[in-house]
């Protein structure tokens, strides 16, 4: 039968998925490691990350095992990454119209069909979607999508209905470290098409016509 402590400790969150939703709390008055699940967190209050402090108590399971509840920040105020300027939307916009002119020279040069414009538009739509529910996941506290998930499908082409997303939503816009890995896709992708639509133009498969 699981027990809970009466007292209040405080600790420090020393690892943080934020994508399965769980990490670990080092108390500050020393013993092992705490772990902490998301659903530890007030409903509503912002997910935990790490570097925060938390005040805990402790409930620990049959097999001995610690994990924290009703866990509250000790200072609110506190952020995981510094502040980070938004990405702008004249950047997205502008990465939208740079990638449609290319398309244009590219079925006017190598005769891309337009159905590969359609693929395009198909999954951005899944994206725009996938953004969706992970930005209402995010304000719910719910079990969020995983950021490798996100960039997969902007990688092969869902990468405008991200943008639209991310502007619309303002979701995704702040994280440094996404931000860098996703307009690294993007570039990837751009590249990627185009080099498949100048290779099939210039060696036309027999009985292949998607490019």
């Amino acid at each position: 039968m699981a027990s809970r402590t009466a007292h209040r400790r405080v600790g420090e969150v020393i690892t943080w998925n934020d994508d399965r939703g769980f990490g670990f709390i080092r108390p500050d008055d020393g013993g092992r490691d705490v772990f902490l699940h998301f659903t530890a967190v007030p409903r509503g209050a912002a997910r935990p990350y790490r570097g925060q402090h938390l005040s805990y108590q402790v409930q620990v399971d049959e097999k001995g095992r610690a994990q924290a509840v009703n866990a509250e920040p000790v200072l609110v105020t506190e952020r995981a990454e510094p502040t980070t300027r938004p990405t702008s939307v004249v950047v997205g916009a502008g990465a939208i119209l740079a990638f449609a002119a290319v398309y244009l020279v590219a079925e006017w040069r190598w005769q891309v069909p337009w159905t590969v414009a359609f693929i395009y538009l198909g999954l951005s739509i899944l994206s725009f979607a996938m953004y969706t529910a992970d930005k209402r996941a995010a304000q719910a506290n719910r079990w969020r999508t995983p950021e490798n998930t996100l960039l997969l499908l902007g990688l092969i082409g869902g990468w405008p209905g991200a943008v639209v997303a991310q502007q619309l939503l303002r979701h995704k816009t702040k994280k440094l470290s996404f931000r860098t890995r996703f307009w690294s896709s993007v570039i990837i992708n751009v590249i990627a098409f185009v080099l498949l639509a100048w290779y099939t133009g210039a060696h036309p498969i027999p009985g292949l016509h998607l490019f």
